[in-house]
Formats: structure tokens, sequence, C-alpha cells
């Protein structure tokens, strides 16, 4: 059993990792093995993301004390592991989805991100959304069309032009 100093110690940890953090996944371990949760938990640390247990009565002080993720205090019960994310948040939810295809369990409970809850009915929705780096190239993709498209109609008024202009000069001679 921690000591009263440990447990601030952890509780400030997690502020700190609170505070920095775009996302919070939560799940239910309860009735996986240890094998289990190890498994899900490699399959989480190939992607760099956390899977950690913590006491819930800490880890739902340092979510009080950040006022950060608030709509996930009440979900802080049973045999509950966090994920703290920088970074893309949609990355946890398509492992969860991926794991969860051949397995029953964890169960998700929810995840915030920003100030949206979502809740155990959303991961797919959760594991649909494009990523960072697919949404800024979708958004280049578009800044980029509208320019492709002048310089595509120039060349080709370009060449119809010059088209025109040596018709006529043949024509002169």
């Amino acid at each position: 059993m921690a000591t009263l100093a440990e447990k601030q110690e952890i509780v400030k940890n997690l502020v700190e990792e609170l505070k920095d953090a775009d996302a919070i996944y939560m799940t239910n371990f309860k009735g996986m093995s240890v094998a289990e949760l190890n498994d899900l938990r490699g399959e989480f640390r190939k992607n760099n993301i956390p899977y950690k247990v913590y006491n819930n009565t800490l880890f739902r002080r340092a979510l009080t004390e950040v006022g950060k993720f608030e709509g996930l205090v009440d979900l802080t019960v049973n045999e509950t592991a966090y994920s703290i994310i920088r970074g893309d948040a949609a990355i946890p939810a398509k492992v969860l989805k991926k794991y969860l295809k051949d397995k029953k369990k964890p169960e998700f409970k929810a995840a915030a991100i920003e100030e949206d809850i979502y809740t155990q009915d959303q991961l797919d929705v959760l594991a649909a959304m494009k990523s960072k780096e697919e949404v800024i190239g979708d958004i280049i993709g578009l800044l980029l069309s509208p320019i492709s498209n002048v310089v595509g109609g120039l060349q080709s008024q370009g060449s119809n032009i010059a088209g025109a202009v040596k018709t006529i000069a043949e024509k002169e001679d």
C-alpha cells in the first residue's frame, strides 16, 4: 500500500500528464487475465500509446484538479485502465476496435477528446475518425486542387491561343 506521500506524487504526476493530454481512453478490463492484459498493452505499445492501470481514486483526484475531461470523473470506477493521449486521438480507438474483433474484452468505457465525451457505443465513430495527418493531407489536396485546375486551364488555353495565333500567321503567308 502506498504512503500518503507516494499517493500525492502519483496525483502530481498524473496532473502534469493530463494537462498536456489531447484525449483519454478508458476500458474496463474486468475478467481479463494478466496475459490478456499484457497482450493488449503490447498492441497499444506498438502504436506508442500508453495503457496503464491507476488507482481510480487517485485518477479521479487528478482529473478534478486539472479540471479537464471532467465528464470522465464519474466513470473512474471498477477495473479501469487508462490511455492518456498526446497527439492523434483516433489511434487508440483503432487499436481497440481491431483487438476486440477477436476478443470480447476489455469493455470500452469512454473517451474524452478535448471537450467531447464518447461513450461505449461510439467506439466505431472514434475508430472511423481520420488521423491528424490524413486531415492535413485532405486540406492540402483541397487547397492544391484549384491551383491545379487553374494551371491546367491556362496551359490548355495557352496551347489553344498559340494554335490560333499560328493558324492566323500561316493564313497571312
